[in-house]
């Protein structure tokens, strides 16, 4: 391809609205243009490292029995609405009549769709089964950011298991934990998996994988010391034990006035360090008002409250909601005495005496709280958030907190969605059961951005061979040369014809605005022809990654650099399993 010929629109200043540098020299490299909020057109350069970064992902699933096909986008309401859906995914769906009135959605994920397929499926000799699909999703993100990040339309390779017991889920989940690996090795990120919430999607276990990168959304506990790792979403940790002093034989009421927070009666005469202190939280899930209490040093993560009551809709109460459950204003809030209302408290409450909290009458609290005499608990769960420097539960030593962008996710789904449709196989013995399923997920325009996130310089991009746009640039000094020409013309041919994808770059240009664009785009390699170098019969090599800079031979160049791409590339034959 020829640089004077393609559509490279280059920008010389990062755009205004753009925080993420994925973002910034996504569209300063001529990559990506915004349609509208959360909506991007891919141009040449950028379609090209979706087509390279699906086709890594193709050969991947494909070694370990994956079979492609490809469901629509838009599906009838009513599926979502038998699994449920509808109502815990209903915020993001995309939802429109059609002409002759009939709802649909259009699809954010396609578990329902897969497995109304696999009720075609009737015995146990025909599992297992592994399907994919690389296709457009939707999601009406309520505040989309960072360029491809977080978007509203973005391209998904989903695949989907179906076997016949846990056993079967366990061995394909294991496989796509491993081709992932090779899936993110191969295109240039560094993938930590983690442990996660299923959240909306149900089923037992789930691992993402994370890019650690500030422009990310998710944060990770992370233990250097033996590698645990777990989204803040799902993280447990060790703290010591807090030793309570003596208090008084029952509660005591007392007034504090002007005291709304939990900082306030640390600091109020008579009021007690933040860690004697039980925070009370009032929240609605599905509609019933539940109080949520921890401990006044540590905060509430809400997913965890999320999944272990199986809510759906929570949301915290309104001003007006909390005086009129308990009679005061938040600030003076306790679960004491409290009767008839849902009560959930996390873990470290277990067996503390002589705390203090909200009285439930505005400006006073009372102290010598017993939680297991005073407060009716109905369910005690891990609802604190870690925090940095607290002991790993699995070897004690300090975690540490990153954040980080999901690459990926594979859950294992069970039967939720197979019973949920009437997905079921007759088994051995002739009796019918549910198909067990596994759902395995990786966004390829968010790898695209990770990929710049992890790869990249003051300079510009610096794209992994493997899904580099082109892997070599000829830069031509004077287009106006005829024997430069004819050398870059001749090195493109020849290497074209060795499988390297070359982008000669002969546009009647300055060489230091060539230079920039080409180090901006992020070729990986870059030859210079110039007639000072022709007089002496070579070539100037330049590799984006290091810099380095070195004189090739003109007769050997071709072959040489191909030898680098191809070794760049690890491109050894796969074995299939």
């Amino acid at each position: 391809m020829r640089w004077s010929e393609a559509f490279i629109p280059t920008l010389r200043d990062d755009p205004a609205d753009a925080e993420a540098v994925s973002h910034r020299l996504l569209v300063r490299g001529g990559f990506i243009r915004q349609l509208m909020s959360g909506v991007y057109s891919l141009l040449p350069l950028g379609y090209r490292v979706r087509a390279k970064i699906m086709e890594i992902i193709r050969e991947e699933i494909d070694a370990i029995g994956g079979q492609e096909l490809l469901f629509p986008a838009l599906h009838p309401r009513e599926i979502w609405e038998r699994t449920g859906r509808m109502d815990s995914m209903g915020d993001i769906l995309f939802q429109l009549n059609d002409l002759r009135g009939g709802d649909a959605v259009l699809g954010p994920t396609h578990e329902e769709i897969f497995t109304t397929v696999a009720t075609e499926l009737t015995s146990y000799k025909q599992l297992p089964q592994l399907w994919y699909q690389i296709q457009t999703k939707f999601r009406d993100e309520p505040r989309p950011k960072a360029g491809l990040l977080r978007v509203r339309e973005f391209t998904m390779k989903d695949s989907y298991s179906f076997d016949l017991d846990p056993a079967g889920l366990d061995l394909q989940f294991d496989r796509h934990f491993a081709a992932y690996s090779r899936i993110f090795e191969r295109i240039g990120v560094t993938a930590i998996p983690v442990e996660a919430s299923s959240g909306a999607m149900g089923g037992s276990d789930s691992i993402e994988f994370i890019v650690p990168s500030p422009a990310g959304e998710d944060d990770v506990a992370y233990c250097p010391a033996c590698d645990y790792a777990a989204n803040v979403e799902r993280a447990t940790s060790t703290i010591p034990r807090v030793e309570d002093p003596p208090g008084p034989e029952a509660v005591e009421r007392f007034p504090t006035p002007g005291v709304r927070t939990i900082a306030d009666l640390v600091d109020f005469e008579g009021g007690a360090e933040a860690r004697r202190q039980i925070k009370t939280l009032v929240y609605f899930l599905d509609g019933e008002p539940t109080l949520v209490l921890l401990r006044g040093d540590h905060e509430l993560h809400e997913q965890k409250l999320q999944d272990g009551t199986g809510a759906i809709e929570i949301r915290p109460a309104h001003a007006e909601e909390i005086r009129d459950l308990l009679g005061a204003d938040a600030g003076s809030l306790g679960a004491v005495g409290v009767d008839g209302t849902r009560i959930i408290a996390d873990l470290q409450l277990a067996e503390r005496t002589n705390m203090v909290t909200g009285a439930n009458l505005d400006d006073h609290h009372v102290r010598g709280v017993d939680v297991g005499r005073d407060i009716a608990i109905s369910a005690w769960l891990d609802l604190r958030a870690v925090a940095a420097g607290e002991g790993c539960p699995v070897c004690g030593e300090p975690l540490e907190l990153f954040r980080g962008i999901e690459a990926g996710h594979i859950f294992k789904l069970g039967t939720k969605f197979s019973e949920s449709l009437g997905a079921t196989v007759l088994d051995a013995a002739g009796a019918p059961v549910p198909i067990v399923m596994g759902s395995y997920g990786i966004g390829v325009e968010r790898n695209l951005a990770a990929a710049v996130e992890m790869n990249h310089d003051d300079h510009g991009i610096v794209w992994p061979v493997a899904i580099a746009p082109y892997e070599v640039v000829i830069t031509v000094v004077k287009t106006d040369d005829e024997a430069s020409m004819t050398v870059a013309n001749r090195l493109s041919d020849d290497l074209e014809a060795a499988g390297v994808d070359v982008l000669v770059d002969d546009r009647a240009e300055r060489p230091g605005v060539k230079f920039t664009d080409a180090e901006l785009i992020g070729i990986p390699f870059r030859i210079t022809v110039g007639p000072r170098g022709l007089a002496d019969g070579v070539v100037e090599l330049s590799v984006r990654s290091t810099s380095a800079t070195s004189e090739i031979a003109i007769e050997n160049a071709a072959e040489e650099i191909a030898g680098l791409v191809r070794r760049a590339k690890n491109q050894e034959p796969r074995a299939k399993s």
